[in-house]
This record gives C-alpha cells, structure tokens and sequence, in this order.
C-alpha cells in the first residue's frame, strides 16, 4: 500500500468516525434535553458546539494525516487569531461571550420563545427572545424590531422573565 492510499484510507476512516460521533453526539443531546425537559429550541447552540469542537479534531488528524507543513499552519492560524482578536477586542471577549452564551443556556431559567425585560440604566429592553448564539442574545421587541445583545452584557445585567 503507498503511502498515498493509506493516507486516503485514514482520512476515510476519520471521516466515517466523524459522523458516528457526530450522529451519537445529537443522540444523546436529544435524549439529555428529553430528560430535563429542556426546550427543544436549545438543541441548535448544543449541536454548533459539539459540530465546532469535531470541526477542529477533523482539522487537526486532517493535518497530521497529510503531513501538512505544522509551521506554516501555525503561522497562519495565529496570523487569523489576531486579525480577529483585534478586531474584536474593542468590543467584547470572544471567549467571554462563548462562556456567557453557554451560562445562560445552561443555567438560567429563561428559555427561548418567552418575553423577558433586560434592566439596564440607559436602555430597558423588553420583548421575546428569539435565539441565543455564541456571541449574541435576540430580542423581538412588542415594535416587531430584532435587539442583539452581547451575551457577556446580558450575563451582567438583572433580566425579568414575564
């Protein structure tokens, strides 16, 4: 077998295991949010971060199985990490808003679809929320109009459900 047969073979192979995990990944995620009765809209975020972390496995066996220059790799991705880094920094923590949007689907009572009032000094938002993404929570305020908030400033300020 050559080389490049086998290295066809092993990207076969992780592929294959990729969707195994992938499918019972969504299987069990169906059967925890069953069992604690979780609203079936809170699958969507499970499911993006479960196919995010796989993305990066893929990526990275991908690498190894194709011998793929590490130092070049690596450049570029940190090259694209603080391009985004500091495109972001001003605004927010990347990592911040991930944690948070992960807090508040897990841990706070609020689910997807209620009408919930966020207490702030300046601006006082009410309406229905929509979704809640890794960055953002969405809001549909009683005027019809769509508020996205940074899921790090929702985390820090008091929300009413209603």
């Amino acid at each position: 077998m050559t080389q490049l047969e086998f290295q066809l073979l092993e990207t076969v192979i992780l592929v294959a295991l990729s969707l195994l995990i992938k499918l019972l990944a969504t299987k069990s995620v169906n059967r925890f949010l069953a069992h604690f009765d979780f609203d079936l809209k809170r699958k969507r975020i499970t499911v993006r971060i479960i196919n995010l972390f796989l993305w990066i496995f893929i990526a990275i066996v991908l690498a190894g199985i194709w011998n793929i220059n590490k130092e070049g790799l690596v450049v570029f991705i940190t090259s694209i990490i603080t391009v985004m880094g500091v495109a972001f920094f001003a605004q927010w923590s990347i990592l911040s808003n991930i944690t948070a949007s992960l807090i508040l689907f897990f841990n706070h009572p609020m689910k997807i679809g209620e009408t919930i009032h966020i207490l702030d000094k300046e601006y006082d938002i009410e309406g229905e929320l929509v979704d809640i993404s890794f960055f953002f929570m969405y809001i549909k305020t009683k005027e019809n109009h769509l508020v996205t908030i940074p899921t790090s400033v929702v985390l820090a300020k008091t929300i009413v459900r209603k």
